[in-house]
């Protein structure tokens, strides 16, 4: 049974029930806050009414529905007058616009609405991942309006989907704010959920250190990638010269290659380029990671249709599969924010556009795959691979990478092509049926060709 936190600040509001909010507040209520969320979006709290949360976390339903019937979380489209709470989370989301630019209309929508909740001594947090100087320039001038005397303090979230109430509770949490009273009262906060809490100096350093972290995560696969271009181009295995430069030799560390996206990377490295920017400053190196990345998918699925056009008998309306539509595998989600998918498949059909494409994943419903790609799927993974010319390994979900792929793979026509992003078989090829190929990403060319 939870313990109810008795300190001042124990009642907590949570404006945006996505991933980062219903997360961390199902983590919060577990842990003895009495937490309040705010949500717009009609369908997610349709499924909360239920204890359903509107996406897959491991343990997520289970604690969800135990704080709901405890009544230590409850939510609603408005926050309740007669809520009494002097802790305001906004953790709403970020997107990016059309021209590549943050939209803040949520960030403006949720400070408003905490202006005019609040009363004196409120603390309000930004979780949110945002473009530096975001909660100085946008989120203070709306609550400085409502002429009470506040609180601020930006404390970016960093969780890994499919672990992230662990992380919740394992990970040092950043404050950022500019005092050390706000500090110390954000640290008494989180540290009811961590043990460690990183103080920072300002707003500003909170709000970068998140962009630093997930820009070099994306710079780094950046470069594992500019490897696997050169070695698809010249004959040779990314993964052989890889593992060899790294093969007791502490000093390199360079990361395997593959599909670089997702709810944070594929967008804080435009954040953090967005903020620079807005500083008279270009960063360089974390726009051309960037870019190599999301040209991944055109330039490979070129190369891969140009060794299905040298193969005699390749058909001009081939069945193609992509399996693992999520942005990742593992751990495993069912969460398509960014995932790569997209511009796998949009590459598959300008480099095949008379082929059937399809779609499987663990997790992912067939509803939302047709939404999100306009798509038709198959339920199992065995079906993935019947009757299909490639089949497309686009994520690293457990199932994909503990398959027998050799004998999957006679269930395919021929000639037929396993096509893996993620290198997840690479020692399979001698043990593959006559006239069908495994080609992991970076060794296209890795073949004795005509």
């Amino acid at each position: 049974m939870r313990q109810p936190i008795s300190f001042p600040d124990n009642n907590v509001s949570i404006f945006g029930l996505g991933y980062v909010g219903l997360t961390l507040g199902v983590a919060m209520a577990d842990a003895g806050f009495r937490v309040h969320g705010v949500e717009i979006r009609q369908q997610v709290l349709d499924l909360l009414v239920r204890g359903e949360p509107h996406f897959y976390e491991p343990r997520l339903k289970e604690k969800l529905q135990r704080v709901i019937k405890e009544g230590a979380f409850t939510f609603s489209r408005l926050l309740p007058k007669d809520f009494r709470t002097n802790v305001y989370i906004i953790t709403v989301g970020t997107p990016l616009g059309a021209d590549g630019g943050v939209l803040l209309d949520g960030i403006r929508n949720a400070a408003t609405e905490v202006a005019a909740h609040m009363g004196d001594d409120a603390l309000v947090i930004l979780r949110s991942t945002v473009t530096v100087g975001t909660a100085r320039s946008v989120v203070m001038p709306a609550l400085q309006d409502s002429g009470r005397l506040f609180d601020l303090a930006v404390c970016p979230e960093r969780t890994l989907e499919g672990r992230a109430l662990i992380e919740l509770r394992e990970l040092p949490q950043i404050i950022g704010a500019d005092t050390p009273e706000i500090r110390d009262r954000c640290a008494r906060i989180f540290g009811v959920l961590t043990h460690t809490t990183v103080r920072l100096s300002s707003l500003e350093a909170a709000e970068l250190t998140k962009l630093i972290d997930n820009t070099y995560r994306d710079v780094m696969f950046g470069f594992a990638n500019e490897v696997a271009r050169i070695c698809s181009h010249c004959g040779l295995s990314a993964l052989e010269v890889i593992r060899a430069g790294s093969y007791g030799y502490a000093r390199t560390n360079v990361a395997s290659p593959g599909p670089v996206g997702g709810p944070c990377l594929e967008k804080d490295a435009h954040l953090l380029i967005e903020s620079a920017r807005g500083m008279g400053i270009e960063l360089n190196m974390a726009a051309a990671g960037r870019t190599i990345n999301e040209r991944q998918p055109a330039e490979t699925m070129k190369l891969l249709r140009e060794r299905c056009a040298a193969t005699p008998g390749f058909p001009a309306e081939p069945v193609i599969t992509v399996a693992g539509l999520a942005f990742k595998g593992a751990p495993p989600t069912d969460d398509l924010r960014g995932t790569m998918a997209r511009p796998i498949i949009s590459a598959v059909r300008a480099e095949f556009p008379r082929a059937i494409v399809r779609g499987y994943d663990p997790l992912v419903s067939a509803a939302a795959a047709r939404a999100a790609f306009d798509i038709e799927t198959v339920p199992d993974l065995g079906q993935a691979f019947d009757g299909a010319n490639i089949v497309i390994f686009a994520n690293n979900h457990y199932e994909l990478q503990r398959m027998d792929v050799a004998a999957f793979a006679q269930r395919m026509r021929v000639p037929g092509f396993v096509y893996d992003y993620w290198n997840l078989h690479d020692d399979v090829d001698s043990a593959m049926p006559t006239a069908v190929s495994y080609i992991g990403l970076g060794a296209e060319k890795f073949w004795a060709g005509p």
